[in-house]
């Protein structure tokens, strides 16, 4: 029995497929491999727990045999009726987990990020008959689709749009460039291992002509390569998935994340740990308690977790130019005195406002947090806690503030800080969520800041021409306004003012913050020696 079509543009027909399946029968048909020959290369890219897509599946044991060995998250679509069928009825009762839809691989009814993995063994080819443009818009749908419903970096903007591609390639100085995400669970030693293994498939990808032996750069967004040790993993209602993890640094030192799984790769709180509390000191110590207890003593309770961290180290650089905004205000030397309100909107590990609860002691802090596992999250594991100077409100910030603005003879606020992360990451702006930047909000925040207070912004935009909105609309409510460029990274903090009769020049702003870190210097006070205030304002910008 023939099944081969007359002509390679039959591949890419219903019709062809439909008759392929009737004519071939139950018995499954392997294109490129079969799973003996594949499961090597699957089982070092494929987490069991990962949520699998296989796209055109036809009547391929691919998926079966994946399930039988411990994958059972599944989900196969083709675009014949009849292999649908076939595959139904084959696995209904062996395999009761793993579905099969018919469904057009170029316009799938998935919602957006829903799988951690897509897999095709050959659909691609069939597509791809020719290169005439009918046919690679169609291979264009086809991995625009595969994109929309894939989770991880590939759907950000800056890896998922052709503008932030394009913006990539510029910022890394090269006309071709390959993109590789390193998922969660894949281990390596450095990027040595990582070049090894991936450098015989970026040389089938060089421009035609190029010597064989030319080197190629590789380059990475991050250094977070090592091994990572989970501490604690839970699911918010609403930011998902989550994992509390701690990390070795460059200075041997050890570091904990707070990492939302929608965006893997974004650490969205991170604080160092007390030097006595690092893994090997705390496996050593407690071989030496061991052999020292006599027997039959109880052994000594664990430290709780979040007593480990070190709250006088700020690790986001980001936090650290926001805090140095604070010698914005007038008489930063006395801020230490001064009974200062503040408004921040964003918990996250409660780092930031618990900085300014320790080094500001006649401050009085709100915090708003819409998310109320963060709140947990935050006191558990990041040694935050509330007091009578410190208070968390569990909701909306749109909706405090506007509440906030609303309300008559309000105490104004010294200082307003946003640290609000976007749960969209197709947007272009990942911080804040774009209402937060709409000019009638931002009104209503003005209204809600004491007239020489100062507002502070965390912007993270790589779209060009919306980040040039963002600050046309800001410079309209708050006529001065600075900008201060976060080093090595996309993030930008805003000092935004309301009266422009504020204005200062660098040399002013370098001598206020130098004031203010004078008296945050003092004995006693737990100031870490490595936080210079005054760096932190040098390359600051006035719009």
């Amino acid at each position: 029995m023939n099944l081969l079509p007359k002509s390679s543009k039959e591949f890419g027909s219903v019709d062809y497929w439909e008759k392929f399946f009737q004519q071939r029968g139950k018995k499954a048909f392997e294109w490129y491999g079969t799973y003996l020959e594949l499961c090597g290369v699957l089982h070092k890219y494929i987490k069991p727990r990962e949520k699998v897509l296989v796209i055109g599946c036809g009547n391929s044991e691919l998926s079966e045999q994946l399930y039988d060995v411990g994958y059972q998250d599944i989900v196969n679509i083709d675009i014949s009726e009849v292999v649908i069928k076939q595959m139904k009825e084959r696995n209904a009762n062996r395999r009761p987990q793993m579905s099969f839809l018919k469904m057009d691989m170029t316009q799938m009814e998935f919602p957006d990020a829903s799988f951690q993995v897509v897999l095709d063994k050959g659909t691609l080819d069939a597509v791809l008959t020719d290169e005439e443009e009918k046919t690679l818009q169609q291979v264009d749908r086809m991995l625009a689709e595969v994109g929309r419903v894939l989770q991880g970096r590939e759907t950000e903007w800056l890896f998922g749009m052709e503008e932030g591609r394009k913006q990539l390639a510029v910022s890394a100085g090269f006309r071709r460039l390959i993109t590789v995400a390193l998922h969660r669970g894949q281990q390596y030693e450095g990027m040595d291992s990582i070049q090894a293994e991936l450098s015989a498939r970026v040389m089938e990808l060089a421009p035609a002509g190029m010597p064989a032996q030319q080197q190629v750069p590789f380059l990475s967004v991050g250094g977070d390569i090592g091994v990572r040790t989970v501490q604690h993993q839970d699911c918010s209602p609403l930011s998902g998935d989550y994992v509390i993890e701690d990390v070795q640094g460059d200075d041997r030192r050890y570091f904990r994340r707070l990492i939302f799984l929608s965006s893997r790769n974004v650490v969205q709180s991170e604080a160092r740990l007390l030097k006595d509390v690092s893994h090997r000191a705390q496996k050593k110590r407690k071989k030496e308690r061991k052999k020292q207890r006599p027997a039959g003593t109880p052994e000594e309770p664990p430290a709780a977790p979040g007593q480990c961290i070190d709250k006088s180290y700020l690790c986001c650089e980001h936090h650290k130019a926001m805090i140095a905004g604070l010698a914005l205000l007038r008489n930063p030397e006395l801020l230490l005195e001064t009974p200062l309100a503040l408004l921040v909107v964003g918990l996250g590990g409660g780092s930031l406002p618990l900085f300014v609860h320790d080094h500001f002691p006649k401050s009085r802090i709100e915090a708003v947090e819409i998310d109320p596992c963060m709140l947990d999250v935050a006191t558990q594991w990041f040694g935050f806690s509330q007091s009578d100077r410190m208070t968390v409100h569990i909701a909306d910030g749109l909706d405090y503030v506007t509440s906030l603005a609303e309300r008559e003879a309000r105490p104004p606020y010294d200082v307003i800080m946003f640290d609000v992360d976007s749960k969209d990451p197709t947007l272009g702006m990942s911080c804040p969520p774009p209402a937060f930047v709409d000019q009638p909000f931002l009104q209503k925040v003005k209204s809600i800041l004491a007239p020489e207070g100062v507002f502070i912004l965390n912007l993270v935009c790589r779209d060009l021409g919306l980040k040039d909105s963002v600050l046309g609309g800001l410079q309209a409510v708050f006529p001065l306004l600075y900008v201060r460029r976060i080093e090595g990274e996309v993030n930008e903090i805003l000092f935004c003012q309301p009266h422009p009769a504020r204005k200062l020049a660098t040399s002013e702003l370098l001598e206020m913050a130098q004031a203010l870190e004078q008296t945050l210097r003092k004995p006693g006070r737990g100031w870490d020696g490595s936080y210079v205030l005054s760096e932190m304002l040098k390359t600051v910008k006035i719009v």
